[in-house]
């Protein structure tokens, strides 16, 4: 695998920078499990809830109290702090690939557009790793709830030079 640059050469640090996107502190867990894993060429991010300040960005489910737009932020933010976590255990993410997303989404049985809000997370993705490194595969899936009244998980699966 080659490394992360894209259009112009540009780094994930300074696509970062460009978003304006500071990787906040890692959250720390609700429970016994490491934020994330490194195995060979491969880190494992445990589910990341969209966290900001120690509360969760727009809690509740789809389809009775978040709008779609709502929990597309939340996933931005979510895939953010699954970042955090993988900066933290690597010390950069320059060199990493993103291989599968996966987004959790609390809703009602009858809300279907997961799709709609996982984007929030591959679309940020995309915009730091470019278009090659930062699309992958991904499950979008609709769960009844998620720690913390968190309207999604995100969870993910790196490669690393």
């Amino acid at each position: 695998m080659t490394g992360s640059s894209g259009p112009g050469g540009a780094s994930v640090a300074d696509r970062l920078k460009a978003l304006g996107i500071d990787l906040p502190p890692v959250p720390q867990p609700l429970a016994i499990y490491r934020p994330a894993v490194r195995t060979r060429d491969l880190v494992y991010v445990s589910g990341q809830l969209p966290t900001v300040d120690g509360k969760i960005l727009h809690p509740g489910r789809l389809g009775v109290d978040v709008t779609i737009e709502q929990a597309k932020a939340a996933a931005r933010v979510a895939a953010i702090n699954a970042l955090a976590a993988a900066n933290t255990l690597l010390g950069t993410l320059e060199g990493c690939r993103v291989i599968r997303t996966v987004g959790m989404v609390a809703c009602a049985p009858e809300f279907t557009d997961h799709p709609a809000v996982v984007n929030g997370a591959s679309e940020l993705l995309r915009d730091v790793f470019g278009e090659e490194h930062g699309i992958g595969v991904r499950l979008a899936y609709g769960i009844a709830s998620l720690p913390l009244n968190s309207p999604i998980e995100v969870e993910l699966l790196l490669e690393v030079d």
